[in-house]
């Protein structure tokens, strides 16, 4: 049985390590532009097995950003894109969507972000946008699939960590 506290704490570890990962990878010029592999993003998968840590993403994902290139513009629709993803994700039953709906979000709005941010709502909006946010979906894609997938996979099977899963998602 979990505690406010323990979820207060709980969210506190996820949103740090989220910054933490994204740092990392903007170290390696991997976390921000079209073409972004965040290895925090795999992180996205834990309010499915652990409801009410989206907080903590969206206050990782936030913190994370204040360092973006592209200013408070991604502070707010990067953001946003992580709080719906960590919504759809915390409410489904579905492990398959709890993979995609970062994908989907991320790709639209952080596509959508981009695409605004080179060319502004020119007539050359629509195919920009096209092209970033499928670029932004495969990074997306790529990570949340391969090391969210394994998360999703392999936490379950910690004796410790299965305790705090809800057993409806356990299998």
């Amino acid at each position: 049985m979990r505690t406010k506290t323990h979820l207060l704490a709980l969210n506190g570890i996820v949103g740090g390590t989220y910054a933490a990962l994204t740092l990392m990878a903007s170290a390696l010029n991997l976390a921000y532009g079209p073409v972004q592999f965040r290895f925090s993003e795999a992180l996205t998968i834990l309010p499915f097995l652990f409801p009410g840590t989206a907080p903590g993403l969206v206050l990782g994902c936030f913190a994370a950003n204040l360092l973006s290139p592209y200013g408070p513009l991604d502070v707010v629709i990067g953001t946003l894109a992580t709080l719906l993803a960590a919504l759809v994700t915390q409410w489904t039953d579905r492990p398959w969507l709890a993979l995609l709906s970062p994908v989907v979000f991320n790709g639209l709005l952080v596509g959508g972000m981009i695409a605004w941010y080179e060319v502004g709502f020119t007539g050359t909006f629509l195919p920009v946008f096209a092209l970033n946010a499928l670029w932004v979906a495969v990074g997306e894609a790529v990570v949340v699939f391969l090391l969210g997938g394994l998360l999703l996979k392999k936490t379950p099977k910690n004796g410790y960590l299965r305790q705090y899963i809800p057993e409806k998602r356990v299998k």
